[in-house]
């Protein structure tokens, strides 16, 4: 089995006002934390979507262990992140059994939450794997192969949110809970800082 690692990270970081995926949390930037994470995580390869301040993060963070693609649509919303990332494979003919899709700004998640999903995956290959927020289903999520077309045919900021909500019956959810919050603004970035 085999699986790519999807980090989403071309946002424009519009409601930070700086570049979040820079943002630093324990001496490392956002990006950096989501890269070394995702290439831990058994059986798979990472391949990173840069889009708004591509060349400012690429200047500040070694990339190098990791494939890199640019989602020029980025302003389309996440959706065309993920797309641009699955364009990318099937240009490279990139061999797979599913997509992991997970956010740069997602720092509380920890390894074993994503090992958790992929022991899921292997056991329930046809099955989608995402996480079960309060009352929807949303990243990281696992999405095996068969499910790329539907992929390619998202919309919007919320395209893969509305997808999982309308194949509800396709989803299976790690029985652990995890702190899924998102780092959008000063106010989140502060918050979490004042966790750890």
């Amino acid at each position: 089995m085999q699986l790519v690692v999807l980090i989403l990270a071309a946002g424009k970081s519009s409601r930070m006002g700086n570049i979040k995926q820079l943002l630093k949390i324990e001496g490392k930037t956002l990006i950096e934390n989501a890269i070394e994470t995702s290439m831990k995580i058994k059986k798979t390869s990472t391949l990173c979507v840069l889009g708004a301040h591509a060349a400012e993060i690429k200047k500040k963070v070694d990339m190098s262990n990791v494939d890199v693609t640019i989602n020029k649509d980025y302003e389309l919303g996440l959706s065309s992140s993920i797309i641009s990332g699955i364009k990318h494979l099937q240009k490279q003919k990139k061999q797979f059994d599913g997509i992991f899709l997970l956010l740069a700004d997602q720092p509380a998640i920890k390894l074993a939450y994503y090992q958790e999903m992929v022991a899921l995956f292997s056991k329930e290959k046809k099955k989608i794997i995402a996480s079960r927020y309060e009352n929807r289903f949303g990243v990281p999520a696992i999405f095996p192969k068969s499910f790329i077309k539907n992929l390619l045919a998202i919309k919007g900021d919320k395209g893969a949110r509305e997808f999982l909500q309308k194949n509800k019956k396709e989803i299976l959810s790690p029985k652990t809970r995890v702190n899924l919050i998102d780092i959008d603004s000063p106010k989140d970035y502060k918050t979490y800082l004042n966790t750890l």
